[in-house]
């Protein structure tokens, strides 16, 4: 069996025998939640079956297809939700949302799970019909719908592979990239594809990940995962210095390009772990860590001043 990386095999024994038997898993385990809190209280919303529906139909997608050609055990799986609050129905069977997109990948030697990413969609709008096959092709556009999840499943596939190994997830980003490239082409595919629809969506981020000036901070997930986060539990002085100088990087990122997309999904992601992280070490490196927090996630400055106490 071809591993993706050497821990997701080694949860359980039980898994481990599984895996030896051949036997194979698709890569995401994905919780999909779709809250329709917001349409409830303006009363858009009638028939609820329709809303279970697509929860259904979604997490089959995301759970049942193959997205790459590696083989996963049942225990390499990666951990993913995605929360999908639907905003208004304009018609019927048509949907306006924002979707919360988070992967995490599991911590050598712990029960911990770090996320990877955690991100927010706040501009979807698709249609989908009870029954109708959910057909992807990342060629082409054959659903609004389908062609957002594909985005965001290659995404999640291709941060967990550079977690994992430098530059690792090249192949899944790029293919991120074409359904991008080929949705903003494509007036059917919704809005959030082109650059001029928002300075925070789906082309922002897909570019920052394919951007040769953003590329030590995709270095940077592997170092702080494997040199880092994996390396914390025999050897956190070590490991802190690792975080630390992939901060270090990120500093020197944000002067080529100011508050990115990317660089602010990294702090989203990772503002209250890096706190917990560096509580634990010495007054000067903690300070260290502080004030390059501070400079480079302001909005987050109340959280990072438990550093300070």
């Amino acid at each position: 069996m071809k591993e993706k990386n050497p821990f997701r095999s080694l949860c359980t024994l039980a898994l481990v025998l599984f895996a030896a038997l051949g036997a194979a898993a698709q890569e995401l385990r994905c919780n999909v939640v779709v809250n329709t809190n917001q349409i409830q209280e303006t009363g858009q919303i009638a028939d609820k079956q329709i809303f279970r529906d697509l929860q259904q139909a979604i997490a089959d997608f995301m759970n049942t297809r193959r997205w790459t050609e590696d083989k996963f055990g049942a225990g390499e799986r990666i951990n993913c939700n995605l929360v999908i609050n639907i905003i208004k129905v304009p018609t019927i069977n048509s949907f306006e949302a924002n979707v919360q997109v988070q992967s995490s990948r599991p911590v050598y030697g712990t029960d911990y799970e770090s996320i990877v990413l955690n991100y927010i969609d706040r501009n979807c709008a698709f249609q989908f019909t009870p029954g109708q096959p959910m057909d992807f092709n990342e060629n082409i556009v054959t659903s609004a719908l389908t062609t957002l999840l594909g985005f965001y499943a290659n995404v999640i596939i291709g941060l967990d592979y550079d977690s994992f190994g430098r530059l690792g997830g090249n192949t899944y980003l790029q293919r991120a990239f074409n359904i991008a490239n080929n949705a903003g082409q494509d007036p059917n595919s919704g809005p959030g594809w082109r650059s001029s629809d928002d300075i925070r969506n789906r082309y922002w981020l897909i570019e920052n990940l394919n951007n040769q000036q953003m590329q030590p901070l995709r270095e940077g997930l592997y170092i702080y995962h494997r040199q880092g986060m994996d390396n914390l539990l025999e050897n956190p002085e070590q490991a802190r210095g690792q975080i630390l100088g992939v901060l270090n990087t990120l500093r020197e990122v944000n002067q080529l390009k100011p508050q990115a997309v990317l660089t602010n999904t990294f702090f989203d992601s990772k503002s209250s772990e890096l706190v917990n992280v560096f509580s634990q070490a010495a007054p000067g490196e903690k300070m260290q860590a502080y004030n390059i927090l501070v400079e480079l996630d302001p909005t987050q400055t109340e959280k990072y001043r438990r550093l300070t106490r």
